[in-house]
C-alpha cells in the first residue's frame, strides 16, 4: 500500500455516531440514526439492508455527495472531497454517470483523464468485459452493458478504495462471475472493496465481512457464517396437504412462514419447538428436513426480528458486533 493510503488507526472509512434526516409529509424519516463503523484496508466488505435501511443514504454521504446532519465520515482520515481529488475513491452507483452519443471507449478514457493514476484504458475495458463493445455507442447498450461500463469507470483510477452500489445488475451469470473474478484480484491487491446488493448470495460467497443496517442503525456486523450462526434460526420445510395457515401461524418460535402447494417452510428460532407442536396438533407431516440458515434466511431472520422489536441495534439477536469478537 502506497504511503497516502495510510492513517494513524489503518482506517479507510469511518463513520463515528453519524445520523441524517429528511423531512417528509408525515415527519421527520431518520434515514441515518447514530451509525458508527469503520473499515480496514483490503476488506470486502457487503453492505446489506432491506429498501429504506439507509444503505443508499450512508454511500451517499460517504461519497461526500451530502453531509451527516452529525456525526463524523472520514475516508483514509481525512475528507471525501480529498480523498476524490486525490484518486483515492472509485465508484459505481446504481445510475447516471454515462453519456449519450459517445462510444465506450470515449467515455472511459474521458474517466481516465479525470483520474492522477489511471490504468491503462484497454485494461480497464479487458477486466470490465466491454474490450469487445469498445466502439458501440453508450445509449446503444443494454442496461447489463451500461453497468459493466459503469465498473470499468469505476476502476479506470486504481483507487484504494472502490464503491460499488448493487453493482451486477442487469448482468448475466457469464458477466456476473467475470465481474466478481476482477473483485476478487482487486482485494488481493490490498484493495478495499465496498458493495451494497441485493443479491445476497454475491454477499455470502465473496464478503469477508457482512455489515448490516436497519432503520438507518448498525445491526450486525461479522463474516457470513459468524452471523448466519448468531441469527439463530433454522429452516424447518416438510409436506403437509391440507394443514390450514391459521394453524401454521400458531406455532412456536415462527420468524417467517412460506408455502407452495403442500410444501411448508418455516424459519424458526426453535425448530425443535416447532416441530413438536405441529406433532402435538395432530399433524403428521412427512420429508421432514431442518437445515441451517443461509445468509438470505439469516439476513431475513434478524430484520424481521429487529422490526418486531424495534429495540437498539442487534436487539433479540445477539449480533450487533460481531466484529469486535473475531
Amino acid at each position: 500500500m502506497s504511503p497516502d493510503t495510510r492513517t494513524p488507526n489503518g482506517a479507510v472509512v469511518e463513520f463515528e455516531n453519524v445520523s441524517k434526516t429528511f423531512a417528509s409529509p408525515k415527519g421527520p424519516v431518520h434515514a441515518v440514526n447514530g451509525l458508527s463503523m469503520s473499515m480496514q484496508a483490503g476488506q470486502t466488505i457487503a453492505f446489506l439492508g432491506p429498501n429504506g435501511a439507509g444503505k443508499s443514504t450512508s454511500l451517499n454521504m460517504l461519497l461526500g455527495l451530502s453531509r451527516p446532519d452529525s456525526g463524523r465520515v472520514a475516508l483514509f482520515g481525512g475528507s471525501a472531497s480529498d480523498a476524490i481529488k486525490r484518486g483515492m475513491v472509485g465508484a459505481m452507483l446504481q445510475s447516471g454517470g454515462l453519456m449519450s452519443e459517445v462510444t465506450v471507449r470515449e467515455q472511459v478514457q474521458l474517466w481516465a483523464k479525470l483520474h492522477p493514476r489511471p490504468i491503462p484504458v484497454a485494461e480497464a475495458l479487458k477486466r470490465a468485459n466491454i474490450a469487445d463493445l469498445a466502439d458501440r455507442r453508450v445509449d446503444k447498450l443494454s442496461g447489463g452493458q451500461q453497468q459493466r461500463v459503469q465498473f470499468a469507470m469505476a476502476i479506470i483510477g486504481d483507487s484504494p478504495l472502490i464503491v460499488l452500489d448493487e453493482p451486477t445488475t442487469g448482468m448475466d451469470v457469464e458477466n456476473r462471475q467475470a465481474f466478481w473474478a476482477t473483485m476478487r484480484e482487486r482485494a488481493l491487491e490490498g484493495k478495499t472493496v465496498l458493495f451494497a446488493t441485493h443479491y445476497l448470495d454475491e454477499a455470502d460467497q465473496f464478503a469477508e465481512r457482512v455489515i448490516v443496517i436497519n432503520k438507518g442503525r448498525l445491526l450486525a456486523d461479522g463474516t457470513a457464517a459468524q452471523i448466519k450462526a448468531s441469527a439463530g434460526a433454522k429452516r424447518l420445510s416438510f409436506r403437509l396437504p391440507g394443514v390450514a395457515d391459521a394453524d401454521l401461524y400458531r406455532l412456536p418460535n415462527l420468524v417467517h412462514v412460506e408455502r407452495q402447494a403442500d410444501v411448508v417452510r418455516l424459519q424458526t428460532s426453535d425448530s425443535d419447538a416447532t416441530l413438536y407442536a405441529l406433532l402435538d396438533a395432530g399433524y403428521r407431516p412427512a420429508d421432514i428436513e431442518i437445515q441451517a440458515l443461509g445468509l438470505e434466511q439469516a439476513f431475513l431472520a434478524i430484520t424481521a426480528e429487529d422490526n418486531n422489536h424495534g429495540a437498539g441495534a442487534g436487539a433479540g439477536t445477539g449480533i450487533g458486533n460481531l466484529e469486535a469478537a473475531r
